[in-house]
């Protein structure tokens, strides 16, 4: 097993595409093609969980946080991360980082941090735009189902919770074949009309190739018709933060002593409690202050997060609740998310959640 065999499987779920500007997700440390003997799965990673993965033989260490953000000049061991990255490469361990791209989908960050508070109805808060594409290609009405299901396959013609989404038509298509052609129906040199359905479908702008490669493989004709345009709708699908709903209204005061205890938080700073019952919910795992408008937009009494600073409470002007339950408490969780893709592609691989406890921050 090599390391992008492992990768590829978190990156089905979380694209790297989908990563902020200033984010550096991916290989950080190590060759795609290593051989991989053992995982070991982390949020930070720190010189001690390295050590931790040179003791259980695991060569591939996955991490929530890039432990590069920005370039390195020196390697002379003079902080954490220079540090950090020489053991790695001196013990031939790879580090990889799936971090604002994991935050970004379904069954990411926040909607770990959803169905933990145990939110419904469930959306993302802050979607991306012009993230998604058009298809449209023509084909003989007896290969249409085929190249359908093909495209579908790839991952295109999902739209919120329905999939197989596509618009046809039915239409006439002519074409005349040169010297040098080999046309699945008509002849050589002479003009041919066929009855041809026109398929229309979208698809995430990372699946272009994948689904492109698809539709020319189902496809009989030697050269293929088709558009590719570029939406600017938003993709309900991708984006940061979420908002959700209790099943039952909570009292605010027990709301937040219960996810202290879920997030086991050293504290939960917070803002004026301003309604006496909780019923919608937004959460952002980490740093979430930036979501602050699109919460309160969201008409949610709370907002669960971590990283706000002093002033930024004031912005919360007695229209919602801020909980702040700590940057490491509201991202903890990533781990199991790797844990399961991990091992439902690999059930008997070597795969660890480490015992290092990386939270910088203590609480008297």
């Amino acid at each position: 097993m090599k390391v992008r065999d492992i990768i590829s499987s978190i990156e089905q779920l979380a694209p790297l595409s989908y990563q902020e500007s200033y984010d550096n997700a991916g290989l950080v440390v190590g060759e795609y093609n290593q051989e991989v003997n053992g995982v070991l799965i982390c949020l930070d990673v720190v010189e001690s969980v390295v050590e931790e993965a040179i003791k259980k033989d695991a060569n591939l260490i996955i991490a929530h946080h890039p432990i590069v953000f920005k370039g390195l000049k020196r390697f002379n061991g003079s902080n954490y991360v220079e540090r950090t990255v020489m053991l790695a490469i001196k013990n031939n361990i790879a580090i990889y980082a799936a971090h604002t791209n994991i935050d970004s989908v379904r069954g990411g960050v926040s909607e770990r941090i959803c169905d933990l508070i145990g939110l419904q109805k469930k959306k993302i808060l802050s979607p991306v735009g012009a993230d998604l594409k058009k298809l449209v290609t023509f084909v003989p009405c007896d290969y249409a189902e085929k190249v359908r299901e093909a495209i579908f396959k790839a991952g295109a013609g999902s739209i919120g919770n329905y999939d197989s989404c596509s618009f046809n038509t039915e239409g006439t298509g002519s074409f005349r074949g040169g010297e040098k052609t080999n046309p699945h129906v008509g002849e050589v040199g002479k003009l041919h009309y066929e009855s041809e359905v026109r398929i229309e479908t979208v698809f995430p702008k990372h699946l272009r190739g994948k689904v492109v490669g698809a539709m020319l493989g189902a496809h009989p004709y030697e050269e293929v018709a088709y558009d590719i345009y570029s939406l600017d709708n938003t993709n309900p699908q991708v984006g940061l933060g979420m908002v959700g709903e209790l099943e039952n209204e909570e009292n605010t005061i027990d709301f937040l002593k219960r996810i202290k205890e879920i997030f086991g938080c050293g504290c939960i700073r917070h803002t004026n409690i301003t309604t006496d019952k909780v019923k919608k919910v937004a959460v952002c795992g980490g740093s979430g202050s930036f979501l602050l408008r699109n919460a309160i937009s969201a008409k949610a009494d709370v907002f669960v997060t971590g990283d706000f600073k002093y002033h930024e409470f004031f912005d919360a002007e007695d229209k919602i609740i801020i909980a702040d339950i700590g940057h490491y408490e509201s991202e903890q969780f990533t781990r199991d998310i790797f844990y399961e893709i991990v091992t439902k592609k690999l059930p008997n691989f070597a795969v660890h959640i480490s015992e290092i406890n990386s939270n910088p921050i203590n609480y008297l």
